[in-house]
């Protein structure tokens, strides 16, 4: 890899891991929350998943950046201010109820289904080794998310209303997963990354068969809210709030 890379690299790897930390702790909120208890079990392992892939992301690019990986994603995660992240809109947006988290999910997990066999194709040997790591466990995840779809979408009036209403709130938000950022063509020249923008015929066509086999249309059109990675809702703020908590009340512990 071109020295002139590792930054660009370092970069798109701390996007996909600020993805993955605040979406597991959105959902993380629903433990002792879910609608049955073999569910509040499943989402919850569910979220330490994608913790544990935040974390992969996480030292990859402590390393490119010549940090240590043991410590620094600690530091990263606890002591950044909002502004420093680099994760999409939609994993910041409040849970919600059961339809819009469990939708939310779905479609990162299907993004991810397009991404990750890319990744592992990678040209950086332990991005690509990464990669193939988290395709194994996220095809569960996308199993788990799909069946529920289907589930609300067929279930009840109420369940498919729902289900619609987080759809028409949330989708913009979805589609700036999509958006490919400046120095990402640099690194896909090298055969570093898949342009992000790439993949969204890919999941788009993978998402409208699930929503049809859950009597959902698929929306027509829509834009982001916002193509730059650097600006964040007013929700993340709260969010780092939280979880930031402990961390900032005991500076230095080990525990």
């Amino acid at each position: 890899m071109k020295t002139d890379l590792k930054p660009q690299l370092a970069g798109y790897l701390l996007a996909m891991a600020d993805d993955e930390i605040i979406l597991a702790h959105r959902n993380s909120e629903w433990t002792g929350h879910a609608p049955i208890l073999e569910e509040d079990i499943a989402f919850t392992n569910l979220a330490v998943d994608e913790m544990g892939h935040a974390g992969l992301w996480y030292r990859l690019h402590a390393e490119l950046v010549d940090e240590d990986p043991e410590t620094y994603p600690d530091r990263l995660v606890f002591f950044r201010e909002a502004p420093f992240f680099r994760n999409v809109q939609m994993v910041e947006l409040p849970r919600g109820d059961w339809a819009f988290s469990m939708l939310r999910q779905y479609l990162f997990d299907v993004a991810e289904s397009v991404w990750l066999p890319g990744l592992a194709d990678s040209s950086y040997q332990p991005l690509a080794e990464a990669a193939s790591k988290i395709a194994r466990e996220e095809m569960y995840h996308l199993r788990h998310t799909q069946a529920w779809i289907r589930r609300l979408g067929r279930g009840t009036p109420e369940s498919h209303r729902r289900l619609s209403q987080a759809l028409d709130e949330i989708w913009p938000y979805a589609l700036q997963l999509f958006v490919t950022q400046p120095t990402d063509k640099d690194l896909a020249a090298e055969g570093l990354v898949p342009l992000r923008s790439a993949g969204r015929e890919a999941w788009l066509a993978k998402v409208e068969a699930d929503f049809k086999a859950s009597d959902l249309a698929l929306p027509e059109g829509g834009e982001p809210p916002t193509t730059d990675r650097r600006a964040h809702s007013e929700h993340l703020v709260g969010l780092l709030t939280e979880m930031q908590s402990v961390a900032r009340a005991y500076p230095g512990v080990s525990w």
